[in-house]
Order: structure tokens, then C-alpha cells, then sequence
């Protein structure tokens, strides 16, 4: 019998194509034709091409564009594995409510509609408005001693992102942002990267919110347990496995919205390390995502490196950031705009009255 997590997936991903080719040449030959010298604008060509390509030609700004910052618990916080205690998890959703987080202030700043989304905080919000709830449970359970998920908690969190896909399409969004907020989930990004990627655990294990050098080896030592307990005996798991033993609630739900979002040709801006985590299961679910996947940064988080090398991205922005919240890849948008607005502004050779280069 066929797991529900797999039927979510193969719905949520079905009709996935690649960006266009042909309108990513498209994208390149008008570039060509711009008062500039050919390439002069580096990275900006590459961004507003794969953008062309997503989104078939449908680039014009002002850009429709939004961050959904995924909150849930892990009860892998249980083993000591973060510097502050999981109750951080709901005070940070009301910090968010209240305007009063970095991430606010960045949205704010650069016009980005913020979404902050219960998937599995181990708190009750009472109906508080400006959240939006899709409470699957109270957070995963501690995956040293179990899985942490069950396959219908997997299903039931998959379904949160790709309806959001969905409901963002509906209103008009042609990008969107994707990041979280969990106390403990560095522990399951870096587990999801050993798992899916064979990379051992003290390559792929930072110090998440700050831990010292002891509380970092216990880490370590942490996901190397987990690693044992679950894929002993696998030699490559499969990605719903490793979603639901080692990930997390947020990580699931990100993965949900990146595979419906690439199928309804959404342009997506993948925030640091725990975001790329879900961006890496949900190309190993289907490879065809990985063209509509735009790194915002690289965060310091040695995981986070690896996940970018893995997905063949490199990153708009590196500022040594390791906060979350999606942060990194709101700063990230305007660049983004600025290369839409080069692309469709500036004037051609044939009409400004400006010689091209001679061979």
C-alpha cells in the first residue's frame, strides 16, 4: 500500500516541467542587445534569465512577492542540542506577530508581504490573529528515540505548503521566500544533509544559535546517534524517510510549498540552511525543482554550504548571517528586482544611438 506522504507528493509535484529554454534564450538575447557590454552584468544576467525562464516572459514589476516564515518544535531539544530553550519557538511567533523581529523590519522595508505560519509550535495561540494556523501537532518527536514524524503528521505538514503554493498563486504572488523558525532544527538539517548527502556529521554540524565547543561536540555526537538509529542498515534512504525520521514539521511543510510552487511556476527565494534542507528533499523527490530555485544566501552554517553545492546553486548574498526568519532571503529580493528593472528598462543599441562593440 502506497504511503500517504507519497501520494501528497506525487499531487503536489505532478506537471513539475524545468524552466524554458527557450525563453531563457530568449532572455539572453535581449540582455545582448543592451547599452552594455556583453556579460557586464554578471550575476544580474543569470538571475533575470532563469527568471524569464520560470516565469515565461511574466517578469514586470512591480514584483507580487512574499515571505512565509514556517514555526514548529522539535523534541530533539530534549538532548541539549541548542543554546536556547524551545520555548523560544512561540516567543519568537509573538516577536513576529508584534512586528518586532528582523524579519519584520526587512518585509517592511523592501514591500514583501510577511505569512507566519503555526505547522507544529508546542503552544497554544488561541486563534490570535495575523497567524496563520495549520497546527499539525505539538512538535516532532525526539528523534534519538523515535521517528519524528509519523507518515500522516508528514502528509498532514506537506499539505500546509503546498496548499500555501496554491493560495499564493490565487493571490497574485509571482515569488516567494521560504523560512522558519524552530529551536532545534539546525540538528535536523544537519541530519537531513548526512542522510541524504552521506556527508559525515561533524562536516555538516554547526553551532546552530551559538553553542560552545562542548555543546557542540554533543551535537555531533547527537546526529551520530540518530544517523545510527535510523539508517544503520540503509545505505541510501529514501527522502521520505529521511523527511520523516530526522526533519522537522517546518522542514516539511517548506518542502510542500517548494514542490507546488515550482509546478505553479513560482519563482522561489530559498532562505539559509534549514530552508535549503527542504529545498534539497524536495529535488531529491523531483529533480525537475531545481531550476526554479534561487539561493538568497549562504549562511555561516558549514551544512549550508554543502546543501548549495549538492543543488548546483550559488548564492546571491553572502553576509555571514546565520539568523533564519527567512532574513536572508528578503534581502536578497531587491537584488533580484534590480535585475528585472535592467532587463526591461534600459535601453537597446538599435535605438539609443549607441555603437556596439566592433569584433
Amino acid at each position: 500500500m502506497t504511503p500517504l506522504s507519497t501520494k501528497v507528493v506525487m499531487e503536489s509535484a505532478r506537471g513539475i516541467v524545468p524552466p524554458d529554454e527557450l525563453w531563457r534564450i530568449r532572455a539572453r538575447q535581449r540582455l545582448d542587445t543592451l547599452t552594455k557590454p556583453l556579460g557586464s552584468l554578471g550575476r544580474l544576467e543569470d538571475l533575470v534569465a532563469q527568471l524569464v525562464a520560470i516565469r515565461h516572459g511574466h517578469v514586470a514589476l512591480p514584483l507580487s512577492k512574499a515571505v512565509y516564515v514556517f514555526a514548529a518544535d522539535h523534541g530533539i531539544t530534549a538532548e541539549g542540542v541548542s543554546a536556547y530553550p524551545s520555548a523560544v519557538t512561540h516567543q519568537m511567533v509573538l516577536n513576529f506577530l508584534a512586528e518586532g523581529a528582523a524579519v519584520n523590519v526587512l518585509a517592511r522595508l523592501h514591500g514583501v508581504t510577511l505569512h507566519v505560519v503555526d505547522v507544529g509550535v508546542d503552544a497554544n495561540f488561541n486563534n490570535i490573529k495575523g497567524l496563520l494556523h495549520r497546527k499539525v501537532c505539538y512538535g516532532t518527536k525526539n528523534m534519538l528515540r523515535d521517528a519524528a514524524m509519523t507518515d500522516e503528521e508528514l502528509s498532514l505538514a506537506l499539505l500546509v505548503g503546498a496548499q500555501l503554493a496554491n493560495e499564493a498563486v490565487d493571490a497574485g504572488l509571482t515569488m516567494l521566500a521560504i523560512g522558519e523558525m524552530g529551536i532545534g532544527n539546525t540538528t535536523s538539517a544537519s541530519a537531513i544533509t548526512c542522510a541524504l548527502m552521506g556527508y559525515s556529521a561533524s562536516l555538516a554540524t554547526g553551532r546552530g544559535t551559538g553553542l560552545d565547543d562542548a555543546a557542540h561536540a554533543r551535537k555531533i555526537a547527537t546526529i551520530e546517534a540518530i544517523l545510527k538509529r535510523h539508517f544503520a542498515a540503509q545505505t541510501s534512504p529514501s527522502p521520505l524517510e529521511v523527511l520523516r525520521c530526522v526533519g522537522g514539521l517546518e522542514i516539511a511543510a517548506m518542502t510542500g510549498m517548494i514542490l507546488a510552487a515550482a509546478r505553479l511556476r513560482l519563482a522561489i527565494v530559498v532562505d539559509g540552511f534549514i530552508a535549503t534542507s527542504a529545498a534539497a528533499l524536495a529535488v531529491a523527490l523531483e529533480p525537475k525543482v531545481q531550476g526554479s530555485l534561487i539561493a538568497g544566501h549562504r549562511s555561516e552554517e558549514p551544512g549550508h554550504q554543502l546543501l548549495l553545492d549538492s543543488l548546483a546553486l550559488s548564492p546571491i548574498l553572502n553576509l555571514q548571517m546565520r539568523l533564519g526568519e527567512g532574513s536572508g532571503a528578503v534581502i536578497a529580493m531587491p537584488i533580484i528586482e534590480s535585475a528585472i528593472a535592467l532587463y526591461s528598462q534600459m535601453a537597446i543599441f538599435a535605438t539609443a544611438g549607441v555603437s556596439e562593440a566592433s569584433a
